[in-house]
């Protein structure tokens, strides 16, 4: 990592930006001094300054909610941290898994969205929904579904056409976010199998 440039406050203090490693969420800001930064790779622990208690404070010493620490990068003007982390418990002294009263939750951005809109549509069925008529057609033809894009997608791979492989592969990947909700699952939930499996 570079130096840090903690000569650029007159305090001595650079702001540390506190990113969960796994599930990329901002968890909480704090401040570090040089010490603060040195106990923090010496320990594991996150340690900040705190300006209220004008000491070192390692974030946990009292709740047992410790950051350990995953990784530290410094920005382009090495005047501020980014520390990945793995938090033990809730990060905000509220009680709340972020300072933002977030929860501490993996965004898969337009594939939530995505999956949002497929519950929606067994929960609210729509006349007109393709979506709604295969969860009223039943659990058999979703997968007899997934079975058939799943054959077009493997055609598409041994041919040349990239255009019609992606549109199959994207075909493929819906109707399997449909049959994953038809049997009360989500992609979270198959994210972990594999996670548990690099352990």
């Amino acid at each position: 990592m570079k130096t840090a440039n903690f000569n650029k406050n007159h305090d001595g203090l650079l702001p540390a930006i506190i990113q969960d490693a796994k599930t990329q969420k901002v968890l909480m800001l704090g401040y570090m001094n040089a010490e603060a930064l040195e106990k923090t790779k010496d320990s594991g622990h996150v340690t900040f300054y705190s300006r209220s208690k004008q000491r070192l404070w390692t974030k946990g010493e009292e709740s047992g909610n410790y950051l350990d620490l995953v990784d530290i990068a410094i920005d382009c003007d090495l005047d501020s941290f980014l520390v990945k982390v793995n938090p033990q418990g809730p990060t905000c002294h509220t009680g709340s898994d972020t300072c933002w009263e977030e929860e501490n939750i993996a965004s898969l951005g337009f594939i939530d969205e995505l999956q949002k809109t497929i519950k929606d549509r067994e929960l609210n069925p729509k006349e007109k929904s393709y979506v709604s008529s295969l969860f009223d057609k039943g659990i058999n033809i979703i997968a007899q579904k997934v079975g058939e894009e799943a054959v077009e997608t493997v055609i598409e791979a041994m041919n040349n056409n990239e255009l019609l492989f992606k549109e199959e592969a994207a075909d493929l990947f819906f109707h399997y976010l449909i049959l994953l909700r038809a049997k009360g699952k989500s992609l979270e939930d198959i994210i972990q199998v594999l996670e548990e499996r690099k352990r």
